[in-house]
Formats: C-alpha cells, sequence, structure tokens
C-alpha cells in the first residue's frame, strides 16, 4: 500500500516546537541514518513506521528538501498567524525596554527557550493600516504561545538581528535614560562569557551555527 507524506514546501509549514522537538533527539543520537528518519518523523508528521516503509531514495530526497529549507537566509518575516491571532516583528526595536533587552540577550543562544526569544520580538497586533501596526506590551508569561510560531520567521528573526549588529545595541542605548544606561551598563559588566555587542553577537553565532545558516 502506497504510504502517503505530507512534505513541508516551506519553513512556514514547520513550527519552532517541531524544530526542538528535533534538536532533543540529536542531542542524544548522532548516527545520520536514525537523524534522518527522526527528521522525516518529525517534520512530515508521520509515524516512524511509516517512515521505515519509505524506498532509500525517497527518504534521502525527502532529507535533502527539508535540509536545504533550513540553509536559505529568510527576509525578515514581519507578521504572522498562530490560529487567528496575528503577530507582528517588534515595530520600534530602538525603543525596546531595559527589561525586553535583557530578556532577548539571555534567550536568543538558549534553544530550550528560545520562545522567549521570540516573545520579546514578535507580540500580538492591537491595530494594523497598511504596513504599519502597533503590538501588545510585553508579557513573558505568553512565550510558550510562540513554540507554535513558524520557522521560517524564527529564522529571519535571528538574520535579522545578527545583520543589524552593533546599529541594534547602539540604538538601544541611545533611547536609554542615564539611569537606565547605567543598569544595562551594570547588568553587562556582570556577564562572564562577555560584554555587550560582543556577547550578544556571539549568541546569534551560535544559534545561525546551530540552524546552519552561512554567514558568508
Amino acid at each position: 500500500m502506497p504510504i502517503k507524506i505530507n512534505i513541508p514546501s516551506s519553513l512556514n509549514e514547520i513550527t519552532l516546537r517541531q524544530y526542538k522537538q528535533f534538536l532533543d533527539i540529536q542531542k542524544e543520537n548522532k548516527e545520520d541514518r536514525f537523524l534522518n528518519a527522526k527528521m522525516i518523523q518529525v517534520f512530515c508528521k508521520v509515524s516512524l513506521e511509516d517512515v521505515m516503509r519509505l524506498k532509500l531514495s525517497d527518504s534521502e530526497s525527502i532529507v535533502k528538501i527539508i535540509s536545504n529549507m533550513f540553509e536559505q537566509k529568510p527576509a525578515l518575516v514581519k507578521k504572522f498567524k498562530i490560529g487567528k491571532t496575528e503577530y507582528g516583528f517588534h515595530p520600534e526595536l530602538d525603543a525596546m525596554t531595559l527589561g525586553e533587552y535583557i530578556d532577548l540577550d539571555t534567550f536568543i543562544s538558549d534553544w530550550d527557550n528560545m520562545e522567549k526569544a521570540m516573545n520579546v520580538l514578535y507580540r500580538p497586533v492591537l491595530v494594523s493600516v497598511k504596513e504599519r501596526y502597533s503590538i501588545e506590551d510585553y508579557n513573558i508569561d505568553t512565550a510558550s504561545d510562540m513554540l507554535d510560531m513558524p520557522m521560517d520567521a524564527v529564522m529571519s528573526a535571528v538574520f535579522f538581528l545578527w545583520n543589524l549588529g552593533i546599529e541594534l545595541s547602539t540604538a538601544m542605548t541611545n533611547s536609554l535614560d542615564n539611569q537606565e544606561t547605567e543598569l544595562l551598563t551594570q547588568y553587562l559588566n556582570s556577564q562572564k562569557s562577555g560584554v555587550g555587542i560582543n556577547q550578544f553577537m556571539d549568541s546569534l553565532k551560535g544559534t545561525l551555527d546551530d540552524l546552519k545558516i552561512s554567514l558568508n
């Protein structure tokens, strides 16, 4: 009996939850054949039994299709929907608060908590007029909602921040008043692994490496 498998046509059909599930599997087993089978199981939403019934050539083709998706450099995804709720990328990064920046800096390199970083960057849209829109205030308690966001948005946000680089840090720092700047300086100086934009860029580079995105 033929096996019907729905192969994702793009990363917007793969969720952050699925990607994290695959990363957890990858941590426990490094054998290529096993990981290829689990990749098909997780991202195509089929049973492992059905995966094992595929022709070898078909399984290799599916793995290549999915792997190639993760090697792309997507343009910034400004909006997406989870269910009926529309989410928008933070429209004013230079107005980001100290607390938002610290949470973004803390979680952007941690795949176990990537939904918390995305929760800083993407919020439910309140009002939208053509290309302009406003988003809800930051609420750390809604982070788990981001597990169902599409992976093209996750990848695009990380890559966008990498390209933004020093300008992002400078813009946020310049927007803070003297007291907030002093608090930010104290926070950055307390980090054992580095300070400021260098640490943030290192975090982003590690995340991009995990995603197999080339920086060249």
